[in-house]
């Protein structure tokens, strides 16, 4: 069996570079840690941290295509990110002119969480400590 130490990071393809990277560094607050420009494929990879801890590759494609989620495919799901204050993170998307589900409660672990989309479409769920 394979031991896996953790998780490196996370790949995301989006549509448009800079919406996206200012969704994920400014709506979010992802820091960044290098950006290239990778010419012969018209692609831009965006490597962002949360504190200290490199967690998404951000890549951009010319034409790629859309992200089948309704009715939910199979793949990825969701990304899940920890919050300490959900009902504050959530009141700073909606001024952000982000939408938010309602909050709701884990039937399992009691913990409130709630989601929301990036721009395009990828569901990002917020969950509280």
């Amino acid at each position: 069996m394979i031991k896996l130490a953790g998780v490196h990071h996370i790949a995301i393809i989006c549509s448009d570079y800079q919406r996206s990277k200012a969704f994920y560094t400014e709506t979010l607050g992802f820091a960044v840690r290098s950006e290239v420009y990778r010419r012969e494929r018209d692609s831009y990879k965006l490597d962002l941290a949360l504190g200290d801890k490199y967690v998404i590759e951000l890549f951009s494609f010319p034409n790629p295509p859309k992200r089948p989620s309704q009715p939910e495919a199979c793949g990825l799901r969701h990304l899940a990110f920890l919050v300490e204050d959900i009902e504050g993170a959530s009141k700073e998307l909606l001024e952000k002119g982000i939408s938010v589900e309602a909050i709701r409660v884990d039937q399992f672990t009691g913990k409130r969480y709630t989601f929301f989309a990036d721009p395009d479409g990828l569901p990002i769920e917020l969950y509280e400590k």
